[in-house]
């Protein structure tokens, strides 16, 4: 990881649209960074000090991932953010060869930005613990662990890129149908689920069911194949390292919306288009298949319904923000969530680092008065949304004297 400098600022600070950057990209990457880092309004909490407030429980609803099967907004950030690592694949290509990069330096390039990525994964989620904590389920090394065949597959003729993905998403749904179900009489307790939780699959959906599929138990013998502190049975959330074999096809899926936007024989109305009846496609079978019990849709494990699903999502939502942003100009109106999408990075750090730090010294200087003027329920929004706005400014500040965290 690098930190560059640019160059004084522009007046504005918003990066200008060029043919190998659209503004539109940053600004969906802000809006999914925003939404992780806007976990400190604690919505949640607010909603269960006021019960009964539909409003409250919305947000709350969306400032959580959901038990198992299922989505909420807050459920989207992660794929969003891999998918818009496939969107920028093109265009990096691109620019990098424009620069006179050769084949070579640009292969060596991505498996040192893969290894990086699973890196940091790894040193942030080691934080607070005695030892380095070798789990390699996090956003960042989920996407490093399949960057350097991201790299690979971009490099291929378009058909070829429809057959890799169909064969990741068909190969891993095969490997999991394939998999024995618990016997008779099995526990769940064992591995960390209550028999009466109320989010069990059964039938054959049962394949994808919490902590007793195919991926926990690979997580099992990896986890305790590596340096640890105890022995590893389960993974309360239920993610696993083997996700990131269906992730890959996530960032595939961005790298076909790319591949869309960079081409210069279609024109913007296609584009759209195309992203549209994408998305609609990928939502459609992806519910399909939930539905019909042939794969559940689990963000928690990546199944390949949850790669259509939230694909479908994630064309959507790139479809919103070039129409808007790059389509109807919208530019300034984007700029607070283009001031986090182009530090993304520096972005996701900082929420490992220094929200806590920020929320500690807020109280330890102004006290909790000014945050319960509206009363002690919502000092969580006050709080937090000072915590938001100091997190932005650092941003801003980078931004200003052209600081960017790049990888």
């Amino acid at each position: 990881m690098s930190t560059t400098t640019l160059g004084a600022a522009t007046e504005t600070a918003i990066p200008k649209p060029t043919s190998n950057r659209l503004t539109s990209i940053d600004t969906y990457r802000g809006f999914v960074m925003l939404l992780m880092l806007g976990e400190v309004l604690k919505w949640e909490d607010i909603a269960e000090k006021v019960p009964g407030n539909a409003f409250l429980e919305l947000m709350a609803f969306h400032q959580s991932h959901v038990s198992w099967q299922g989505c909420s907004l807050h459920d989207m950030i992660q794929p969003s953010f891999t998918f818009l690592v496939g969107v920028a694949m093109p265009f990096s290509l691109e620019s990098r060869a424009t620069q006179g990069q050769t084949p070579q330096k640009r292969a060596l390039h991505a498996i040192w930005r893969a290894l990086t990525l699973v890196l940091l994964g790894v040193v942030l989620r080691s934080l607070g613990k005695n030892q380095t904590y070798w789990t390699f389920e996090d956003t960042l090394s989920q996407i490093g662990l399949g960057y350097a065949f991201l790299f690979g597959i971009a490099h291929l003729k378009r058909h070829w890129q429809w057959v890799a993905l169909g064969v990741i998403l068909f190969g891993y749904w095969l490997a999991f149908a394939l998999t024995p179900l618990p016997p008779a009489g099995f526990d769940p307790a064992t591995v960390g689920v209550k028999p009466e939780w109320d989010h069990h699959v059964t039938g054959f959906a049962a394949h994808w069911d919490k902590n007793t599929n195919l991926a926990m138990q690979v997580e099992i013998w990896l986890r305790n194949a590596l340096p640890h502190e105890e022995v590893f049975r389960f993974n309360g959330g239920g993610y696993a390292a083997l996700s990131f074999i269906p992730t890959l096809g996530t960032m595939i899926l961005g790298l076909f919306a790319g591949n869309v936007l960079r081409d210069s024989a279609q024109t913007d109305r296609q584009k759209t288009i195309w992203l549209l009846i994408a998305g609609g496609i990928g939502i459609a079978i992806g519910a399909a298949l939930d539905q019909l019990g042939i794969c559940p849709v689990v963000k928690r494990i990546w199944t390949p319904s949850w790669v259509l699903f939230s694909g479908g999502i994630c064309f959507w939502m790139l479809a919103a923000f070039r129409y808007l942003v790059d389509l109807k100009g919208l530019v300034k109106p984007a700029f607070p969530l283009v001031v986090v999408g182009v530090n993304s990075i520096a972005a996701y750090v900082m929420s490992w680092f220094f929200t806590s730090m920020i929320e500690d010294a807020l109280y330890r200087h102004f006290g909790k008065a000014p945050f319960e003027i509206f009363g002690h329920a919502y000092e969580t929004l006050l709080h937090g949304g000072a915590t938001l706005v100091i997190m932005w400014g650092i941003l801003y500040w980078m931004q200003k004297n052209r600081i960017f965290l790049r990888i």
